[in-house]
């Protein structure tokens, strides 16, 4: 029996997320933005992207001037990236993360995104 449980703990150790939840503040156009990413459940398994311990199921929520957004994770290679479809949130470079707004047809808004000093 314990050759057989053995074998499940260790996968099951492999899959175990990291951190439940990690908060940046940025200053994105010059307002300060929070983000809170969660690394969310694990629902499916097969998706091989696991880059930054991000797994399916996490998403990120971004409090900016009168906005509360909850990003799903894409599961597109790479970097982690999450969207709605019309706010898009990339942490392809964690110290300038990509922000942008779809607009419109063909139409995308890019915001300027840094670390906020003041957050210490």
């Amino acid at each position: 029996m314990t050759a057989l449980l053995a074998p499940l703990l260790a996968l099951l150790l492999t899959l175990a997320p990291g951190p439940a939840s990690a908060e940046r503040t940025y200053r994105c156009d010059g307002d300060q933005l929070l983000a809170r990413s969660d690394q969310g459940p694990v629902d499916a398994v097969g998706i091989p992207n696991v880059v930054a311990g991000t797994v399916p199921g996490a998403f990120v929520v971004l409090r900016w001037r009168n906005l509360a957004l909850q990003l799903p994770r894409t599961n597109n290679a790479g970097a982690p990236s999450y969207t709605d479809g019309k706010w898009w949130w990339s942490l392809e470079d964690p110290d300038h993360p990509s922000f942008r707004l779809r607009q419109g047809l063909g139409t995308v808004e890019a915001f300027s995104c840094e670390p906020d000093p003041a957050a210490g």
